[in-house]
C-alpha cells in the first residue's frame, strides 16, 4: 500500500479532512486508486484535527489521578477537562455522569451492570446486538450483575409512529410498577434510518420507564442534546465519532450509577480501602464517575474523543448536515436507477436518515459484490449482516430466528446478507460518484476478475 499526495487534492469537498484521505490501494486489474473509505459506520477515519491534538499531547503523557509530578496533573486535568467537553457535547443536565468506557457496547454492558432489582428492559428487534444482548446473556439467565432482567423484544415498527404505539403498548402492558428501562437507537446502523427517540422517551417517562440511547451512528452526524431528547442515559463509540483509540461514552442520570456495585473492581474506583479485624477488607467506593472507571484510563482515547467534539460543533451540524444529505441523495438516486439493486429500508423511501445504507443486488451474493468492489475499484464497504442479525433477515424477508449464512460467496445470491455503504463528514464527492459508477458497471458488465472463498470470504482468485 503507497501513499500519494496527489490524491489529496480529492478531499477537498470534504468537510472535514480525515486520516487516510491520500492512501492509495492497487487493483488486480492493474494500477492503483485512492481508496474510497464507504464504511464509516464501522469505524470512521479519525480526524486529521484528532490525530493532530493527539500527537501534540503525546510528549507530555502522564498517569491520570495517580501523580503528584506535573505530567500527571497535567494529564489529570485535560483527562477531566476532557469529561466536561463531552458533557457539553451531549448538552447533559447538571447532574448528569459523564463516564468513559471502551466503546457503545462497552457502555451498554456497564448499564445493564446498574439495573436495579426486577427491572424489565423493552427493546425493539431492530438494534445492533450491543443494544439487543447485554441485558440478559441466554433465556432464563439473570441480567449482568446477577439481577434479573426481564426482556421484552419488540417486533420491527414500519413507521416512527409504529414503534412509538408498540412501545406504548408494550409499556401499558407491563408486569407491576417497579424499574423499567427502554434501550433505542437513535438512527438504525443498517438502514440509517432516523428514530422518533423524543417520542419514545416521552411515552417510555409516561409508564414510569427510563431510556437509553444508542447514539453510535447518531452522534457522528448530528447533534445529540440529552436535554432536548430528554433521555435518561446516552451511549456511543469514539470510533465511529472520528477518534480511534478504543473509548467510548456512557453519560445521564447519576443515581442508578451510584447504587450499583462498581463495573469493575479495583484502583480508582475504590475510595478507601481498609482492613477488617476479621482479616477481611471493608472498601468505601467513589460516587462519582470514576466508580466505573477502575483501572489507568485510557486518557488518550478519551483526548481523542473530546477532540473531535469540538472539531464537529465548531465546524457546525447544520453546514455537516446539509452536505451529508446531498451525498444520501446523490447515492439513493443512483442505486434507484439500477433496477437490480433492492435497498433496504423500515420506514420507508422518504424517511430521514444519516449516511448509512443498504441494499442487495439481484443475482449477486452481497460478498462476491463487496469483495468486486474493493478490488476492481478500490472502494471499501462492509457486506454481511452487520451485528444486527434479526433486523437483516426480517428486511431480507428471511426467518428472523434462522442462522444464515453470512458472507460466503458460493451461498448463492439466497445467501442472507446484504452489502452497506456509510460516510461522513470526511467523504470527498469523487467517492461516492465512484462507488455509484461501479455499482452500475458491475451489475451491468459483471466483474472483471474470478473469485474464490477464503476462511468465509469472498477474495480476488490470484493463483
Amino acid at each position: 500500500m503507497s501513499v500519494s499526495s496527489v490524491a489529496a487534492d480529492q478531499s477537498v469537498c470534504a468537510p472535514l479532512p480525515v486520516l487516510g484521505r491520500d492512501v492509495t490501494v492497487p487493483l488486480v486489474t492493474g494500477g492503483e486508486v485512492t481508496y474510497a473509505a464507504l464504511d464509516y459506520a464501522a469505524s470512521a477515519p479519525a480526524l486529521q484535527r484528532v490525530w493532530d491534538d493527539v500527537a501534540a499531547y503525546a510528549p507530555y503523557y502522564g498517569s491520570v489521578h495517580r501523580g503528584a509530578g506535573y505530567l500527571s496533573q497535567l494529564s489529570t486535568d485535560l483527562f477531566e477537562n476532557s469529561r466536561a467537553a463531552v458533557a457539553e457535547f451531549l448538552d447533559c443536565r447538571p447532574d448528569d455522569q459523564v463516564v468513559f468506557t471502551r466503546s457503545t457496547t462497552d457502555s451498554l454492558n456497564l448499564l445493564a451492570a446498574t439495573l436495579p432489582a426486577g427491572c424489565q428492559v423493552f427493546v425493539f428487534e431492530t438494534e445492533h446486538h450491543a443494544a439487543l444482548l447485554p441485558w440478559v446473556s441466554s433465556p432464563g439467565a439473570t441480567g449482568r450483575g446477577g439481577r434479573d432482567a426481564r426482556v421484552t423484544y419488540l417486533d420491527a415498527p414500519r413507521t416512527p409512529a409504529q414503534a412509538v404505539d408498540t412501545l406504548e403498548r408494550a409499556l401499558a402492558g407491563r408486569d407491576g410498577h417497579g424499574p423499567a428501562l427502554v434501550c433505542v437507537t437513535g438512527a438504525s446502523n443498517v438502514t440509517g434510518e432516523l428514530w422518533p427517540v423524543r417520542e419514545l422517551a416521552a411515552t417510555a417517562h409516561a409508564h414510569g420507564a427510563r431510556i437509553v440511547l444508542d447514539a453510535a451512528q447518531l452522534a457522528p452526524h448530528h447533534p445529540v442534546s440529552v436535554r432536548d431528547l430528554d433521555v435518561d442515559w446516552v451511549a456511543f463509540s469514539g470510533h465511529k465519532l472520528y477518534a480511534p483509540f478504543g473509548s467510548g461514552v456512557l453519560a445521564g442520570r447519576a443515581d442508578w450509577l451510584q447504587d450499583a456495585e462498581p463495573y469493575l473492581a479495583g484502583g480508582g474506583a475504590s475510595r478507601q480501602v481498609a482492613r477488617r479485624a476479621d482479616g477481611g477488607v471493608d472498601v468505601e467506593w467513589h460516587t462519582t464517575a470514576a466508580r466505573h472507571e477502575a483501572g489507568s484510563p485510557n486518557v488518550i482515547g478519551v483526548y481523542a474523543i473530546a477532540s473531535a467534539c469540538k472539531a464537529l460543533t465548531e465546524a457546525g451540524f447544520d453546514r455537516l448536515v446539509a452536505r451529508e444529505r446531498e451525498l444520501i441523495a446523490t447515492v439513493r438516486a443512483g442505486l434507484a436507477g439500477v433496477p437490480e439493486v433492492r435497498v433496504l429500508s423500515l420506514f420507508g423511501d422518504d424517511a430521514p436518515r444519516v449516511g448509512v445504507i443498504s441494499f442487495v443486488v439481484e443475482g449477486w451474493n452481497s460478498s462476491h459484490f463487496a469483495a468486486a468492489l474493493s478490488a476492481e475499484y478500490g472502494i471499501g464497504v462492509r457486506d454481511g449482516l452487520f451485528c444486527a442479525h434479526p433486523l437483516v433477515r426480517t428486511l431480507l424477508g428471511g426467518d428472523p430466528g434462522g442462522v444464515g449464512e453470512c458472507g460466503a460467496p458460493d451461498g448463492g445470491p439466497a445467501a442472507l446478507n446484504a452489502i452497506r455503504v456509510s460516510f461522513g463528514a470526511g467523504t470527498p464527492d469523487e467517492h461516492v460518484e465512484r462507488f455509484v459508477r461501479a455499482v452500475r458497471e458491475l451489475v451491468r458488465d459483471g466483474a472483471r476478475w474470478n473469485y474464490r472463498t477464503e476462511d468465509g470470504r469472498c477474495v480476488p482468485d490470484r493463483g
